[in-house]
């Protein structure tokens, strides 16, 4: 079954935020439930559930960026879910419209980002071509600035692979990104801010990882326009099965 925009179907979640992270089995190719109102960005005063989450998040400067590699957070698209799909095309098969597949369920061959939650143009998938990228909500390098640099090697692969960070977006919008925060970067699309902030204060509260003050600042500015915007919630545990490693 093919699910769009980040939505939820036929897959149940379990699901616990808290000091001791995200316990219980879930589905890898499970994205944030953003059924809530407001989920679809804009209108309106009084935040909601996510702006409430903000005062949650610790408060620290950025730490250095000395030792970050991809590689700590393990190889690229881990299979964490044991579906036997890699994660990169469990987001492709969540994300898209329209999916083929090559032989087999796993491995897609085409569909459409029908819009594109950054840019809010459609954009084609084509395996081997390079328009959609599966982006870290929360980058990788900013996690590892923020808390991640600290962490065991299972849980940095966990936050690599958790669909609640993840999403199939139009690969030059998702470039100019880098590693900005809700501070430095947010989508072109306004439509789609309240959601991606919320998904972003989503990822860092249940992987414990601390924001800027100006961060705050900024999560909070946007998600004050966000009337009745839930907090995300879903993913895999924040710690993965013992037989995947990172450097």
């Amino acid at each position: 079954m093919c699910l769009r925009g980040g939505g939820v179907a036929a897959v149940v979640l379990v699901v616990v935020f808290g000091v001791g992270g995200c316990k219980g089995e879930t589905l890898g190719s499970a994205g944030p439930d953003e059924s809530a109102s407001g989920a679809a960005g804009g209108g309106g005063t009084g935040g909601g559930a996510a702006l409430a989450a903000v005062d949650s998040l610790t408060v620290k400067g950025r730490a250095p960026k000395t030792g970050y590699a991809r590689d700590r957070f393990g190889t690229a698209w881990a299979d964490t879910d044991s579906n036997k799909c890699d994660t990169r095309d469990d987001i492709l098969k969540r994300d898209l419209v329209d999916v083929r597949f090559r032989s087999g369920g796993c491995k897609v061959a085409a569909g459409k980002l029908d819009p594109d939650p950054y840019s809010g143009k459609d954009v084609t998938f084509t395996r081997g071509r390079s328009e959609v990228d599966i982006d870290h909500i929360v980058a990788l390098s900013d996690a590892w600035q923020k808390g991640a640099k600290y962490w065991d090697a299972s849980k940095r692969i966990a936050l690599a692979n958790d669909p609640l960070n993840l999403r199939a977006v139009d690969a030059s919008t998702n470039r100019s990104k880098g590693d900005g925060d809700t501070a430095t970067w947010l989508p072109p699309n306004k439509a789609y801010r309240c959601t991606y902030v919320a998904n972003q204060v989503a990822v860092k509260k249940k992987y414990e990882l601390w924001v800027t003050e100006a961060e705050k600042t900024a999560m909070k500015k946007v998600l004050s326009g966000c009337a009745g915007q839930k907090l995300p919630a879903g993913g895999n545990p924040t710690e993965a099965p013992a037989r995947f490693h990172a450097s």
